[in-house]
């Protein structure tokens, strides 16, 4: 498609009214109230009508090497073609292979940054920080030096199948390379030991924990859904809450205890690889957000958490508006009101009585429709 186009008739997230988006070469050029707009009989116009829109969506947490197996994907399979027009790679790779994740990303239509995974041989094996010699401090130094563009924090997975009997020391030198670097953590956490009152006070404010609302019995929340006090102490630190759904990450009875008790998600993000996008329960990130709508989150929240508030963290606040001048990037996505039924990581199923659904995209200067998995 020419990339001098209207999206015409689109109700935008956060205005009231409706309005047409001009785009010419590539950049938001106006934004009118549909009745007012004027443009060239040879612009062609994209019929937007029953369709929000938002600044594209960003999936801070996806795999997205595809060499890897089982956590890797297509860069553009888990992004544009699904409604997200920048993917966060969450520590596929270590120094040994970021070049190579970076390379991929430079091919495809999505925007990609990445953490880098403080283990140098990343998801080429599942424990990846079971022997601490795979922590190579230089050539972490290096990679990052090369591509600190790109790279937006470090990522260690702490739970038991990945650092074996290594317990915290894993987790001590990531906050050792965090404080030498600059750079944010990003911890994934899962079943014990370590045990989680021993993970969290490692993590200051700006990192982030993943995995926050999951269901193994080493969570976040005790037996009456009451947050833990290392939960509390974090987010008053600031620690950055992101849901990190994947396919073993998400409980409905913990994100109901959370919501309950306030512990709102900072970025909704959705752990998506190969077999969970094909098999569930994630399959796109549309089908996550729904799930925090029928958890009783308004729409604007739940958009929010993927435009605003993840721009927001990245440092890169142009990711999370819509405004003339600015490089044209948007989600297109309506809200079906039809009944779903709904799946947790745990196997619980939620019936919902609407749900969102991407439409399209437009990246780089391009409409992209999404490919929608029914």
């Amino acid at each position: 498609m020419d990339k001098s186009y209207v999206l015409s008739g689109v109700q935008i997230m956060g205005k009231s009214g409706i309005s047409d988006i001009i785009i010419k070469d590539g950049r938001i050029s106006a934004i009118t109230e549909t009745e007012q707009a004027v443009f060239g009989s040879d612009m062609q116009a994209i019929d937007c009508r029953g369709l929000y829109v938002s600044s594209g969506w960003i999936d801070m947490h996806v795999h997205a090497f595809s060499a890897f197996d089982p956590y890797g994907d297509d860069i553009d399979e888990i992004g544009v073609h699904q409604g997200v027009t920048t993917v966060v790679d969450a520590g596929s790779c270590g120094a040994d292979r970021i070049k190579e994740l970076l390379a991929d990303g430079k091919e495809a239509k999505t925007r990609l940054l990445a953490f880098l995974n403080i283990s140098r041989i990343g998801l080429s094996r599942l424990d990846e920080l079971s022997l601490m010699e795979w922590i190579d401090r230089e050539k972490l130094g290096l990679a990052i030096e090369r591509y600190r563009s790109d790279i937006v924090g470090l990522k260690a997975r702490i739970s038991r199948s990945v650092v074996l009997d290594q317990g915290l020391e894993p987790l001590k030198a990531a906050r050792e390379l965090s404080n030498e670097t600059g750079l944010p953590l990003m911890v994934h956490i899962g079943s014990g030991p370590p045990d989680i009152r021993e993970v969290l006070p490692f993590l200051k404010r700006r990192d982030i924990v993943t995995h926050y609302l999951n269901g193994k019995r080493n969570n976040l929340f005790d037996e009456a859904g009451k947050p833990l006090e290392v939960l509390t102490d974090a987010v008053k630190r600031g620690v950055h809450l992101d849901v990190g759904h994947g396919t073993a990450s998400f409980s409905f009875k913990v994100a109901e205890a959370a919501r309950r008790h306030g512990i709102a998600p900072d970025t909704i993000s959705t752990d998506i690889y190969r077999g969970n996008r094909l098999n569930g329960p994630v399959h796109n990130m549309a089908s996550v957000l729904s799930k925090f709508l029928l958890l009783g989150y308004s729409l604007e929240q739940v958009i929010d958490t993927v435009t605003v508030r993840a721009a927001a963290w990245l440092g890169r606040p142009e990711l999370g508006r819509i405004q003339v001048g600015d490089e044209a990037n948007l989600t297109l996505f309506r809200i079906v009101r039809e009944q779903a039924v709904l799946l947790d990581s745990e196997g619980e199923e939620r019936v919902a009585d609407q749900f969102i659904q991407a439409e399209g995209v437009v990246a780089n200067g391009e409409y992209i429709a999404s490919k929608i998995r029914a």
